[in-house]
């Protein structure tokens, strides 16, 4: 009676893997589909192990929910494999000799987060030359206040739907601007800048709505693509950082590098993820940076947590060249 209860668990469990390992192959918004592009390393861990269950427990009888499990874990593993150190990297690290380099730190604060002071010892501390924050209210805008003035420009865009933003650049701002891609009421950053040996560059400031219930993906989706048009379109290099709230591996962040040129710094690294900060197993990289190829990476790394959901992701770059064509 046990061993049939424990042999329905586990094909119930195997047709659950079979289903959301192939859900997200359909050409759809919806959220509940879209959700399942986020945990494929642990449907990808929890498959091998339901297989390492099924062969001690069922032996004999093993052999179809274990072909469907091993499956499954193939093909959640092809998936994300690009985003391990088992294959080349897709950017080289630079040593920034030949050109002045350009730091950059983005965080999603949390707009809850009431712990301001250890989000001012970050920024004191790494004096970024592009900071742009995320989730940010007129609590957000007061406190950091005083951190802001040591930039020359800084465009402050609150919110209190978690969706207001915040620019601030000791480079030469040409321009910058918020701007919305989609029709959801969350804004985009544009900034034109200048590096300090005088070479010009896009910035682009991204954070659209997740998939949550009652929030399908078409406007996140289109956010994302649109900002990838405009990166296409630019005769400057551009950098394209902040919560994408989209995995790296989706098709999604696949199709922006593809439109967009861009090249990521986590290919070939690890999937270095950046949300949730508060729970070690559920996490995942949806705190992007993306680069076009006139953009020396020199570093891109997670940094402490300051009370936030969300890791803040710092990076270092040079500009090296002017697009071409």
């Amino acid at each position: 009676m046990l061993l049939g209860i424990i042999r329905f668990l586990i094909w119930l469990s195997a047709i659950g893997v079979l289903a959301v390992t192939f859900l997200p192959l359909i050409n759809t918004h919806q959220w509940w589909i879209r959700m399942w592009d986020f945990p494929r390393l642990h449907i990808f861990a929890f498959a091998c192990l339901l297989a390492l269950i099924s062969i001690l427990v069922q032996r004999s009888h093993s052999v179809p929910p274990v072909v469907i499990l091993i499956a499954c874990a193939a093909y959640q593993a092809k998936m994300i494999l690009p985003f391990t150190p088992f294959v080349p990297v897709e950017i080289e690290l630079g040593n920034g000799s030949d050109n002045p380099t350009v730091s950059f730190l983005a965080a999603n604060v949390l707009m809850e987060n009431e712990e301001y002071d250890r989000l001012i010892d970050l920024i004191e501390e790494e004096n970024p030359d592009v900071l742009f924050l995320m989730e940010t209210d007129n609590r957000w805008v007061e406190a950091l206040e005083n951190t802001l003035k040591r930039y020359p420009t800084v465009l402050s865009h609150p919110q209190d739907n978690h969706y207001g933003l915040i620019f601030a650049s000791g480079l030469e701002v040409q321009s910058a601007e918020t701007v919305y891609l989609a029709s959801d009421n969350t804004p985009t950053l544009l900034a034109e800048l200048r590096a300090p040996g005088g070479a010009g560059f896009h910035f682009i400031g991204l954070h659209p709505r997740p998939p949550i219930p009652g929030e399908d993906t078409d406007e996140r989706d289109a956010q994302i693509k649109r900002a990838a048009t405009l990166t296409k379109h630019s005769d400057l290099p551009v950098i394209a950082m902040g919560d994408f709230n989209d995995v790296a591996w989706s098709w999604t962040a696949q199709r922006f590098k593809h439109h967009g040129g861009f090249r990521d710094p986590r290919v070939g690294r690890g999937m270095l993820p950046s949300f949730d900060a508060n729970h070690p197993i559920l996490r995942f990289p949806i705190d992007q940076l993306y680069l076009t190829g006139e953009i020396e990476l020199i570093s891109f790394e997670r940094k402490r947590n300051v009370g936030s959901d969300h890791f803040p992701m710092g990076a270092v770059v040079a500009v090296t060249s002017q697009k071409d064509g």
